[in-house]
């Protein structure tokens, strides 16, 4: 179980930090949507999951900007 607190912001609306161990848990990161589902006992949170193509496609993309020099030694 995890807890966490809805922080107020500057717009008077609400944001809800999840803890890290949760985000690596679910597999979730920054930028990730979830829905948000009303029941009687309270709320879910389920991650939506879009295209897969595309969420690899950005995390290849983070490792090539971070590995682009030894990339491009290898490439030679």
């Amino acid at each position: 179980m995890f807890k966490t607190t809805i922080h107020r912001l500057e717009d008077g609306s609400g944001a809800l930090l999840l803890p890290r161990e949760m985000l690596d848990s679910l597999d979730l990161q920054v930028g990730d949507e979830l829905q948000i589902i009303e029941t009687d006992d309270g709320l879910i949170l389920r991650p939506v999951r879009h295209d897969n193509y595309k969420r690899q496609m950005n995390a290849a993309r983070d490792v090539m900007d971070k590995y682009e020099a030894a990339l491009r030694k290898l490439a030679k």
